[in-house]
């Protein structure tokens, strides 16, 4: 069973991000009402959601921050569904275990608060396979977590956050009744509609086009295509026999083949060419996905 769109008033959180600003158009385009969720919607930076298709019959933008309980039931009221995508992208962010742990419990408590049955949480692929007790034959699925202690000992705190933010939310959900879908996405790449880089793409690109990184390492990465990712929580959102994880990944490669990649897209740019020599072989995982 699918819910209709056209009589769905919706929220995001962090509407103006990557894979926020996908989603707000995705919405849109299938004809919900959007409320979108930023710390400050007057920015210059969220204005391309105002430019969106149907963004001025059905959007609407709420000064709103995960830490502040009260500014989130603001945005949630009258709502029937509610999309927590913000989150901090970096391990350098002071915010980012305050907004994994009490940023999460806010969201789900305030949607709870104001009658929102059914959340979807936007996770991440380093919540599941930062795990080196895994064998390298396992299949990893919806049922693999990330090890803490592993997180924490190779200083990977972002990691160490979505997992724990996950986790949190599964748990929140439970205590409230609220009907949780979590969507874990791999590295996430693709059309940028904010007009500022984000720090994936500053990485993963960017930074390899500029040249400024001199040498690609030995590893084996998952990847996604955004707009893929704001598809799929819309596709759990409206299947309604939905219930927890969904691994969303579209290719596994070498970076050495990601970055061969660049080379013939742009030609033009200095992309790195120098192979990174380690000591040891990163292991590979095979992907197990489910299908709504």
């Amino acid at each position: 069973m699918v819910w209709p769109s056209s009589e769905q008033l919706v929220c995001v959180t962090g509407a103006g991000g990557f894979i926020g600003s996908s989603l707000v158009k995705e919405l849109l385009q299938r004809g919900y009402a959007v409320s979108g969720t930023a710390r400050n919607p007057e920015d210059r930076k969220n204005a391309h959601l105002h430019s969106l298709d149907g963004a001025n019959e059905r959007l609407s933008l709420y000064r709103a921050d995960v830490l502040d309980y009260k500014s989130l039931c603001a945005a949630f009221s009258s709502c029937d569904g509610v999309f927590h995508v913000a989150s901090p992208v970096s391990d350098n962010d002071p915010e980012l275990m305050a907004v994994a742990i009490e940023g999460t419990k806010n969201v789900i408590n305030a949607a709870a608060d104001m009658g929102v049955q059914r959340v979807v949480f936007t996770s991440s692929y380093g919540a599941v396979h930062m795990n080196p007790n895994r064998s390298p034959d396992q299949v990893v699925d919806e049922s693999c977590w990330s090890d803490l202690e592993f997180c924490l000992q190779t200083k990977n705190l972002y990691c160490y956050a979505k997992t724990v933010a996950e986790k949190t939310a599964m748990q929140e959900a439970s205590k409230r009744g609220i009907q949780l879908l979590v969507v874990v996405p791999s590295l996430t790449l693709g059309e940028m509609l904010q007009p500022t880089l984000n720090l994936g793409i500053e990485l993963l690109i960017a930074s390899y086009m500029k040249g400024t990184k001199k040498a690609y390492p030995n590893t084996v990465s998952a990847y996604v295509d955004v707009q893929d990712v704001a598809r799929a929580h819309i596709l759990v959102y409206e299947t309604l026999t939905a219930h927890g994880r969904y691994l969303c990944i579209g290719e596994v490669v070498h970076r050495s083949e990601f970055i061969q990649m660049m080379r013939e897209l742009f030609p033009q740019y200095p992309i790195t060419t120098k192979y990174m020599h380690c000591f040891f072989e990163v292991q590979t995982y095979p992907f197990a996905i489910t299908r709504v």
